[in-house]
């Protein structure tokens, strides 16, 4: 698990109560029911409208995947592929079933199970390629949805705004209620901004960002099974797609042992986050 998105996300309103606090102000200020119900719940509305009833299931199935930030990294993909490689030469391709029905990464499965079933290497490449390509169109949906949310916020919070003064304008007559309303009208200004940049974008970059790794994570996976299919000796295929990932300073990572850990790519934190 990483856990970025929500310690961002807390620091984040944290900062807010504390300038709050700061300012001698009062937090029950800020947390009035009418212009979040108008904001939150309008936001989400025009969401749904702006797509469709699937893309809007499709964005709340991936609210846990966002805030977990679970990819697994480089280093345990490659360990897992050169093992993989170092069995077929031992025992065969047909040895490639059995590992399939141990695994539970669904792409490596049917790859394995392709492998053992005698596919060409050019149509199990084909394959491979459309599931990557069709995952990482599903995962722009979800990202799309919270980044749309994103942009409409600050607008409608401005809406609220509008709809709170012209009430303050029927009450011109009450001068010395002016003040404490014309501050409450601003809430929802506020509430669209901070739900805005505080929750709906960053969660549409953390999804395509965990979109990304994960297509790379894919794409590791279908290189080195197509080489393992193909015969390629363990460490040389250790070493190749340690070469595939970039190491912290953006250079090919130094291709060790065979069976690398995380040190070996220093990378498995900084993929995972």
């Amino acid at each position: 698990m990483d856990p970025a998105t929500i310690i961002g996300i807390v620091l984040a309103f944290g900062a807010v109560v504390a300038m709050v606090t700061m300012e001698g102000a009062h937090l029950s200020a800020l947390l009035l029911p009418a212009p979040m119900v108008l904001v939150f719940g309008a936001t989400i509305a025009v969401g749904i409208a702006s797509g469709t009833i699937k893309d809007f299931l499709t964005a709340v199935k991936s609210l846990p995947r966002a805030l977990r930030g679970k990819v697994e990294p480089p280093a345990k993909v490659i360990d897992e592929v050169v093992r993989l490689a170092e069995k077929a030469r031992s025992s065969g391709l047909l040895a490639m079933e059995q590992e399939a029905d141990a695994v539970d990464d669904p792409f490596l499965k049917r790859a394995l199970q392709n492998i053992a079933d005698g596919t060409d290497g050019d149509e199990l490449r084909v394959l491979l390629e459309d599931e990557i390509a069709t995952r990482s169109r599903k995962d722009r949906v979800a990202a799309k949805f919270f980044s749309a949310m994103g942009g409409y916020a600050p607008t409608i919070g401005i809406i609220g705004t509008v709809v709170s003064l012209t009430h303050v304008l029927e009450n011109l007559a009450e001068p010395g209620e002016l003040g404490p309303m014309i501050a409450s009208a601003f809430v929802a200004t506020l509430w669209g901004l901070l739900s805005a940049n505080f929750l709906w974008l960053p969660l549409g970059a953390r999804l395509r960002r965990l979109s990304e790794l994960d297509v790379e994570r894919m794409n590791l996976l279908m290189e080195g099974v197509l080489a393992v299919q193909a015969g390629s000796q363990p460490r040389l295929l250790g070493e190749r797609l340690r070469a595939m990932v970039p190491d912290g300073d953006g250079k090919p990572a130094k291709a060790k042992a065979a069976t690398g850990s995380s040190a070996d790519l220093g990378l498995g934190a900084e993929e995972a986050a």
